[in-house]
């Protein structure tokens, strides 16, 4: 139930009171809204006068929020944003269809892109908003519905599914190893490619080998995608998760450099907002996946 009208600021005086917050003058907040600056004024006293209670404090040119105020005005960006969110959603999609998930990039590309096809035609009335985000983040302010997390099952306020533990593989182009490794710690003698994020992924695969106490160094890489192109064109060798490659090893463009599996640094999950009922896309969405990785 909403509370009583009384209580409820216009839309004009919450945009008002964000935009001087965030910009810190009232004449920068009447630019960014195409107002004047007396308009930005009077909207910032009515909503004083509507809750009866001081909000700013006036320092020369600028108006910094009292500690009340900026408890307030944190809460109102993000109900702003998620109304913002709820009619791009609605824009997007008249039918209610509308499923926003923030993706890896390389889970994304590889692994999940290609099975989507089966999810559309299964589920035609959803349509799937795919944006990227490489870390944990706060559902109430991003609008994302659900998103795929790796590592452990540790995203605050959140569900976790667990999707697939990482599996990982070193791998290089043939023509780097023309004769194959006759054991595990002669992956040392080859440049052995790293990604940035990682860095202690050689040392854990290697004592899964029984190679214990490595810490090897190498050419370092941001993302999997280029460290796989960098692995195929001859530059070393990737540790790399088994669903980025799968083609590439059928396809010979990439051969195991030590042919057994390791463990990765942690697994993939599905998570989504606990303490936010879920709407039909996202279940839809959550029981379609689960086949994909029985």
């Amino acid at each position: 139930m909403i509370g009583p009208r009384r209580l409820l600021p216009s839309m004009p005086a919450l945009l008002a009171l964000e935009a001087v917050d965030r910009l810190g003058t009232a004449s920068a907040a009447a630019a960014e809204l195409s107002l004047t600056q007396g308009a930005i004024s009077r909207a910032l006293q009515g909503l004083e006068g509507q809750l009866g209670v001081v909000l700013f404090i006036r320092e020369r040119q600028r108006l910094r929020l009292t500690p009340a105020a900026t408890e307030y005005v944190r809460q109102v960006r993000v109900h702003l944003m998620a109304l913002s969110q709820a009619s791009l959603r609605l824009r997007v999609n008249p039918g209610g269809g509308g499923l926003s998930l923030a993706i890896l990039p390389a889970f994304g590309v590889q692994w999940l892109a290609p099975r989507l096809p089966g999810f559309a035609t299964a589920h035609p009335g959803v349509t799937v908003n795919l944006s990227t985000r490489l870390r944990p983040f706060d559902f109430a302010t991003e609008g994302f519905d659900a998103a795929i997390h790796f590592g452990r099952a540790d995203w605050p306020g959140a569900e976790h599914l667990l999707l697939m533990e990482e599996v990982v593989l070193p791998v290089c182009a043939p023509a780097l190893l023309p004769n194959s490794l006759s054991e595990a710690q002669e992956l040392l003698s080859l440049p052995l490619l790293q990604l940035e994020g990682r860095p202690g992924a050689w040392g854990r695969y290697l004592a899964q080998q029984g190679v214990p106490g490595q810490r090897p160094v190498g050419m370092l890489f941001d993302q999997f995608a280029t460290m796989t192109q960098a692995a195929i064109h001859g530059l070393g060798v990737a540790l790399l998760p088994v669903f980025l490659i799968a083609q590439a090893l059928r396809d010979n463009i990439l051969i195991p450099a030590w042919p057994v599996q390791g463990h990765g640094l942690g697994s993939y999950y599905l998570v989504w907002p606990r303490d936010v009922p879920s709407r039909a896309p996202l279940i839809a969405f959550r029981d379609w996946i689960v086949t994909q990785v029985a």
